[in-house]
């Protein structure tokens, strides 16, 4: 059983993933997209990007729930 500071390169990169996805999610929703992505915000600031990041966070939370939940699931 490893503990989170004996992760190693690929757990720190697995932890960093989610993270970095919402928070370009946060970006493209507050900037409209425009500064993450070169296409036309839209009125709504829930457009392509900002829910392809937020999809892509969703995706990327498995670690941090194997994380939360405790060395018995690993």
């Amino acid at each position: 059983m490893r503990e989170a500071g004996a992760l190693g390169a690929a757990g720190w990169l697995g932890l960093a993933a989610a993270p970095t996805f919402a928070a370009m999610a946060l970006v493209s929703a507050v900037t409209g997209g425009g500064m993450v992505c070169s296409a036309m915000p839209g009125d709504f600031p829930l457009d392509g990007m900002t829910m392809m990041y937020l999809l892509m966070s969703a995706f990327h939370l498995p670690p941090w729930l194997r994380l939360l939940a405790g060395p018995a699931t690993r």
